[in-house]
């Protein structure tokens, strides 16, 4: 019988590590600082919106931790995004933040913004790699960093920066039968974007679009 795409989602933990050992790395991509490479989305719309973005403003580095929890059924770790913040305000997101001149790697940056948002200490986090760059309308230049998460952890939320942090199943986010496909304009040009609600959470934007790149990655064979 052939496999389905549902049917790749439903991997399970060990494999699911084990193809993200085999297929990230610790490479820094030169687009995260340099305005002058474009990330490829697939998208036309959004892609030219991102080089439009790029001459119009400085680009701003980012990473973020795709922190998967090692449970029988794993989930990943997401946080909603306090009500008051200029960017984002009140949008799911992962852990992460802008990284600084004194962030050692990208890595480091997401480690550090975990603990700084969350609490999560990075005794419990397993590196496995980046994700590809992914950029956005707001300039931000985002280096995603998938880890494994071991269960345990006690959080302490920084109310200034996230209102919560939850897990969501990661067999429900790899699913794409989950993945909805929206669009909107973006002067005078169509844009598409990836929205996946689950429960009272409305999961979309950069959030969905960086899961929808780690299903295509890791579980999308």
């Amino acid at each position: 019988m052939l496999k389905t795409d549902a049917d790749a989602a439903d991997i399970g933990s060990v494999e699911f590590f084990k193809r993200a050992k085999a297929r990230l790395n610790f490479d820094v991509p030169e687009g995260l600082t340099d305005a002058s490479i474009i990330p490829v989305t697939g998208d036309a719309g959004n892609d030219r919106m991102i080089q439009i973005v790029a001459q119009e403003r400085p680009i701003r580095p980012a990473a973020v931790l795709i922190g998967v929890v090692e449970h029988e059924q794993p989930t990943v770790l997401l946080t909603q995004r306090s009500a008051h913040l200029n960017d984002h305000a009140g949008q799911i997101s992962f852990p992460g933040g802008k990284i600084d001149p004194t962030d050692a790697s990208p890595l480091d940056a997401a480690l550090r913004e975990a603990e700084e948002e969350i609490g999560l200490d990075r005794s419990f986090v397993e590196p496995i790699g980046y994700l590809d760059l992914y950029a956005t309308g707001f300039g931000f230049r985002i280096l995603p960093t998938l880890a494994r998460v071991k269960p345990g952890f006690n959080l302490k939320i920084n109310e200034n920066e996230v209102e919560s942090a939850f897990e969501v199943p990661l067999a429900f986010l790899m699913d794409p039968a989950n993945h909805q496909l929206h669009s909107k304009e973006f002067r005078g040009m169509e844009r598409s974007y990836y929205a996946m609600p689950f429960a009272e959470r409305y999961i979309w934007g950069a959030t969905a679009g960086i899961l929808r790149v780690l299903y295509e990655r890791i579980v999308l064979t």
